[in-house]
Parts: C-alpha cells; sequence; structure tokens
C-alpha cells in the first residue's frame, strides 16, 4: 500500500512538472515581482489585453497584441529573447504563452496576477491611450 501511494505520488510529481515547464525546463508561469525584474532589465513584455483595457491603463514600452490577433501577428515577436506576457488576470497570458510556445518562442512565460497585481504593487503604468 505504501509502496502504491508513494509510486502514485511520484507520478502526480512528474506530471505537475512537464505541465508547468517547457521542455528546457522554463516554467510557464511567473511572479509579478519576477516579472519586473525582467522588465527592468528590458524583457520584451507583451500585453494580449483588449483595446478598450490597454486604453485604460498599461505598461510602459510593452507591446500590445490582442489575444485575438496574435496567432496572425507573431512576425512581430521576437523568438531569440525572453518574452513576459501580461493580461488582466493571468489567463489570457497564459494561453498566449502555450500558443507561443507552440509556435517556437521557447522562452515565453506568463505573468501571474495580471496587471491587476501589477497595478497593486505600484509598479510603472500609463493612462489612456
Amino acid at each position: 500500500m505504501k509502496k502504491t501511494i508513494l509510486i502514485l505520488s511520484l507520478a502526480l510529481i512528474a506530471t505537475l512538472v512537464l505541465v508547468g515547464c517547457s521542455s528546457d525546463g522554463l516554467a510557464l508561469e511567473l511572479s509579478v515581482d519576477d516579472a519586473f525584474e525582467k522588465y527592468e532589465d528590458g524583457v520584451f513584455l507583451l500585453d494580449v489585453r483588449t483595446y478598450g483595457e490597454w486604453d485604460e491603463a498599461h505598461v510602459p514600452n510593452a507591446v500590445h497584441i490582442p489575444l485575438d490577433e496574435l496567432s496572425n501577428r507573431l512576425d512581430e515577436i521576437p523568438n531569440d529573447e525572453d518574452i513576459v506576457v501580461m493580461c488582466r488576470s493571468g489567463n489570457r497570458s497564459l494561453t498566449a504563452t502555450e500558443l507561443l510556445r507552440e509556435n517556437g518562442y521557447e522562452f515565453a512565460q506568463s505573468m501571474s496576477g495580471g496587471i491587476g497585481q501589477w497595478a497593486a504593487k505600484d509598479l510603472p503604468l500609463t493612462f489612456g491611450e
């Protein structure tokens, strides 16, 4: 019984690791704090929110490509550098990150918590268009 539980536990851990990481071990998601560190270092920050959300507030120097346009605009995104993808809460950015990784953007990561957590930490934002 103990051996079975151990095997099942190890299988679950392995599955979680595989689901949460790419083949090179880069996590699919990163925290707002980690995203901000990368932002300060000049990371390619991709905002996949709608035009209305972008117009309300966005991070300075972020690139805006709404999620529903992303698959047709991949040529606007560098595939040889780190990419942090953000949205309102972290759901669309995770979808966008998975799409990017499926298309060879192995250094793409989704920022969990989205712009809501970014704003809550009083990190840089531009308001209005």
